[in-house]
């Protein structure tokens, strides 16, 4: 009798523990579901600065990027393009085309052309620390978008500031929509790439949150380089469905640019456009992913950054900077864009874009038409 209580009562913990752990679950789903309805809003207001200093007259400025074939590096530097222009001041952009020497090569050509200013789109800085360390010491204000693991100022670099969605919210919400979307079920499989500081956080960010939801499952953490998506991922793609089968149903991946390869692979296994894996991406918001996601073909959704107020704001900084003001601190909310809210936004040009008057804003704070 007494072994049949002890065994009634081992039984009954067991089953409030179960109850508990389902209740954390549900918990955990619910806030993922909430999560993603919050980043998912349409139309967000403008909560940028409203005050700074008027326009720097006869600046020149280069944009240094990393490589144009980035959608987020394109996108930034021709919003910066246009700022400059409504600023009036003169504007080039050097490519670095995806290599450490193509990178280093197009920082001392802008050193060599003697600027007033220089932006690093998405040039790591701490890869290239001693050319930026050797432009800021020539007196060149440097303002970086996506150039380090973080936003805002750093010293060490003599990085005026550096503009960015926060890396930890973008990879936050990609992964709580994998989370949302599967009802806490998803086999999920990251793409990173290490030679970026900014992607290392997001993918960190990813992979806590996937391990974190008691139903999902990390199945790889994959470290290919953006430079290699277009000739390694058909190859790869195929691999790891090889490997990983169906228990594959999410990617979560730093970049557009994993899925932009990826498409004939699965069509080749028959997976259809809205079948399982769904890709996922944790920026920028390229114009082939906003095709995919209008489509409901090969991804369901991007984390976009906005890249022409991203370039806008380049502008403002440096700015500020001339005037020898302080930066304005202000980073942008995230954003994650699926097949439900595309249409808003600019997503009918296929790109993110706010609809909440930042060009009028900055003209106002510089004093221009």
């Amino acid at each position: 009798m007494r072994n049949k209580r002890l065994l009634t009562g081992i039984v009954g913990v067991a089953a409030t523990l179960l109850s508990s752990l389902a209740v954390a679950e549900d918990s955990f789903v619910a806030e993922a579901k909430r999560h993603t309805a919050l980043v998912s809003k349409p139309n967000p207001p403008w909560d940028g600065p409203t005050s700074g200093p008027s326009a720097q007259r006869n600046k020149s400025i280069i944009y240094v990027s990393d490589d144009q074939r980035n959608g987020g590096a394109s996108g930034v530097g021709q919003g910066a393009a246009e700022a400059a222009k409504v600023i009036g001041w003169n504007f080039r952009l050097i490519d670095g085309q995806g290599t450490a020497a193509g990178r280093t090569a197009a920082l001392q050509q802008a050193l060599d052309l003697k600027p007033d200013g220089i932006i690093l789109g998405t040039v790591d800085a701490v890869g290239q620390a001693d050319m930026v360390k050797k432009i800021a010491a020539k007196g060149i204000k440097v303002v970086g978008w996506h150039a380090l693991g973080k936003s805002g100022p750093d010293r060490d670099l003599s990085i005026f500031t550096n503009i960015a969605t926060e890396p930890k919210d973008v990879g936050k919400a990609a992964a709580m929509y994998a989370v949302a979307d599967s009802d806490g079920k998803a086999g999920v499989i990251i793409f990173a790439d290490p030679a970026y500081a900014i992607s290392i956080v997001k993918s960190n960010v990813m992979a806590e949150i996937i391990r974190n939801c008691a139903g999902c499952t990390l199945l790889i953490v994959d470290e290919t380089h953006l430079k290699d998506t277009s000739a390694t991922m058909p190859q790869l793609t195929a691999a790891l469905l090889r490997q990983y089968g169906k228990k594959w149903t999410y990617s979560l991946g730093i970049n557009d640019l994993y899925y932009d390869a990826m498409p004939p692979t699965f069509i080749a296994a028959a997976i259809p456009g809205n079948g399982y894996p769904k890709n996922i991406s944790a920026g920028d918001g390229s114009e082939s992913a906003f095709n995919r996601i209008r489509k409901n073909s090969y991804q369901v959704g991007t984390v976009a950054e906005p890249l022409r107020l991203h370039g806008w704001q380049t502008i403002d900084e440096l700015n500020r900077a001339f005037a020898g003001q302080k930066d304005s601190g202000y980073s942008t909310p995230v954003h994650l864009v699926t097949p439900a809210n595309i249409k808003f936004d600019g997503g009918k040009r296929n790109e993110y874009d706010p609809d909440n008057g930042y060009r009028d804003r900055y003209k106002k704070i510089w004093g221009v038409k």
